[in-house]
């Protein structure tokens, strides 16, 4: 039975058109599947469901979602953690998952400047306006320099606000979103926050995870809910690595108190 499946042309590039037209003919494609990306179940015989695949160096994965969760796209991995995405796509927990808030922090992912730092990436859920909200809040690992720039100022939240970021100055309001950002979250793992590369018209990732980072449950069922994240940045120092969301909220409205503190409202979106 044919399949409400989306095949991008990405994709069917990677794959062929003698297998995607097979898929979409319902021939090697499931009808029941867990979404690769809220890991919900879903039916490609009765909902719009999004082919997606997963390459490393040499092999592939491929692993089907609901359209509304993310389109089809093919995404980069690690070749070393196919063995984890088969894990995930067929259901199995990785040892290292969180078993509670806050998710786990990474800090892998360049610096938007020439200056030796990484950001550093924690998930959380943050209350606003009366609802738990999926959250990242990123911080550097040292000062930003404006590039080009030969100076010891840090320049981060100048240059977040130049490219759409918002001052926060009340935690309970939600922080309005922007343009060209967004973040990837596929096979329930957090992959990039993605920004729009301008003249090609596609995204690069302004912060990418070295190795897919786990979130908690209710992280992604919060994400799941609103479709956004919201993302806060502050400069190196302002925050720190909190054992707990409500010690995290602490350090958040300390930032936003001292005007150390900006957000966008991001959707979900694949590359």
């Amino acid at each position: 039975m044919p399949r409400m499946l989306d095949v991008s042309a990405d994709v069917r590039a990677e794959i062929g058109d003698e297998e995607a037209d097979r898929l979409l003919a319902g021939d090697n494609a499931p009808g029941a599947y867990d979404c690769t990306s809220c890991r919900t179940p879903g039916d490609s015989e009765q909902e719009p469901t999004s082919t997606v695949l997963f390459i490393g160096e040499e092999t592939a994965v491929l692993a089907f979602a609901h359209a509304t969760c993310i389109p089809s796209q093919v995404v980069t991995v690690a070749e070393e953690q196919l063995k984890g995405a088969v894990r995930s796509i067929i259901g199995e927990a990785p040892a290292d998952a969180p078993t509670g808030p806050p998710a786990p922090r990474s800090a892998d992912g360049p610096a938007p400047a020439p200056r030796q730092a990484t950001l550093g990436v924690t998930c959380g859920l943050v209350l606003v306006e009366g609802d738990l909200r999926p959250a990242l809040v990123v911080e550097p690992s040292g000062p930003i320099a404006r590039p080009g720039s030969v100076g010891l100022d840090d320049d981060f939240l100048p240059l977040l606000r130049e490219q759409g970021f918002h001052p926060v100055a009340d935690m309970a309001v939600l922080p309005a979103g922007g343009t060209g950002w967004s973040v990837l979250l596929a096979m329930g793992q957090l992959h990039a926050v993605l920004q729009d590369s301008g003249e090609s018209g596609g995204q690069n990732a302004w912060w990418k995870a070295h190795q897919p980072l786990p979130v908690s449950d209710g992280w992604r069922a919060a994400v799941n809910k609103s479709r956004t994240v919201v993302v806060y940045a502050a400069p190196h120092g302002s925050i720190g690595q909190q054992p707990r969301e409500d010690l995290m909220r602490d350090a958040l409205e300390k930032a936003a108190a001292q005007g150390q503190l900006v957000a966008m409202s991001m959707p979900l979106a694949g590359t």
